[in-house]
């Protein structure tokens, strides 16, 4: 048992001093551009730290840009366990929020209790959302289809199903700018954690992931679905049911992301229209590979990224800056981070690590058997 403590101990330094080196070079690369457009890179990081987390205020506003991050980064950290590439977690968050307005404005005429609409929203944005990803897994099992491309395939026609409804039969006539559904009534709207201006929406965020956690690494079923994503063929023989698994697993990360479309709309936009489209399932797969596909790990890399987005507007303000400057940095990060991966199956670890043999999968089960 202490060998496999020291080994778990040993590969999760290697990732974590691997991500943290990436991070860094992230941040010196982007300093150069900022350095070529002329202004000093010191500054930048200074209000980006002061944007994101130098007051309460800027606290708030990070955690509330991470609420839908924690989300939408399930959606590609969950399949991702099973050995799947999910990048369409933008195609569920949308079409969660579309089913969420749906449900909230069909239940709302009907003058239902506030906490029975708020609960049908949220069981029908992960419902819609569920659907989405659990597709691209269906489609991988029986098909052989592409997850990566099918997923991607399916947000735009998630985009695609939200503008023809706002656009055509859940438009509200009175929206002529920005074509939108009917705002949902304020009493049915989701309310802000006491004390903060923050919406419920992060508690939600922080506890997906931590239930997610617990059913992956401490559940037979988590283990039964690592092992499907380690080796098919050998859990097959094992005689686990593996197409069962993948629907199962996709469902739940395309459940949390329709989730996090559902608090977009039900206490941020009050309303589904073109903005919820604002780009956070793209974000999460960032804050996913980020965190090693861990959900746990989810929660710090979300708020850490939720911070980056959130001092944009100040180095627009103080800098002059494009406050897109801050989406450059993320694509930066995510460039490094996959060129990492390589440099992360280099490292090798200390000498008494490498004399320490884990134990077989078999053995393991056994042993908790005992």
């Amino acid at each position: 048992m202490n060998s496999d403590l020291v080994l778990r101990f040993g590969a999760g330094a290697k990732v974590f001093v691997v991500s943290l080196f990436a991070i860094v070079l992230s941040l010196i690369v982007f300093g150069i551009f900022v350095v070529l457009s002329g202004v000093n890179p010191l500054d930048v990081y200074r209000l980006m730290y002061v944007g994101a987390f130098g007051s309460w205020f800027s606290w708030q506003n990070t955690l509330l840009r991470s609420a839908p991050l924690l989300l939408t980064a399930l959606c590609t950290a969950l399949p991702a366990q099973m050995g799947m590439v999910i990048i369409g977690g933008e195609g569920a968050f949308v079409l969660g929020g579309l089913a969420a307005a749906a449900a909230g404005l069909l239940l709302s005429d009907m003058s239902v209790p506030a906490l029975i609409v708020q609960g049908a929203m949220a069981i029908a944005g992960m419902c819609a959302g569920g659907a989405v990803i659990a597709s691209a897994g269906a489609l991988r099992h029986l098909r052989g289809v592409n997850e990566t491309i099918s997923s991607l395939l399916l947000s735009y026609i998630c985009i695609a199903v939200l503008n023809q409804m706002v656009e055509g039969p859940m438009r509200d006539p009175t929206s002529l700018n920005k074509p939108s559904t009917r705002a949902l009534p304020d009493w049915a709207m989701l309310g802000n954690i006491p004390g903060m201006d923050i919406h419920v929406g992060l508690i939600f965020g922080l506890l997906f992931c931590l239930a997610t956690y617990m059913l992956m690494f401490h559940t037979t079923f988590g283990f039964a679905a690592r092992m499907v994503g380690g080796n098919v063929r050998a859990a097959r023989m094992a005689g686990l049911p593996v197409g069962r698994l993948i629907l199962i697993v996709t469902f739940l990360g395309g459940a949390a992301a329709g989730l996090g479309g559902m608090v977009e709309v039900a206490a941020v936009q009050g309303r589904a229209n073109a903005t919820i489209a604002s780009g956070y399932g793209l974000t999460g797969i960032l804050v996913a590979f980020l965190a090693r596909q861990n959900p746990l790990i989810v929660i710090p890399v979300a708020i850490l990224l939720g911070g980056i987005d959130a001092s944009g507007g100040l180095l627009q303000r103080r800098l002059d800056m494009p406050d897109a400057s801050v989406v450059v940095l993320q694509g930066i990060i995510f460039v490094i981070l996959l060129a990492s991966e390589s440099v992360q199956e280099g490292i090798n670890l200390p000498g008494w690590f490498r004399g320490i043999k884990p134990r077989s999968s078999a053995v393991a089960v056994a042993e908790g058997a005992e």
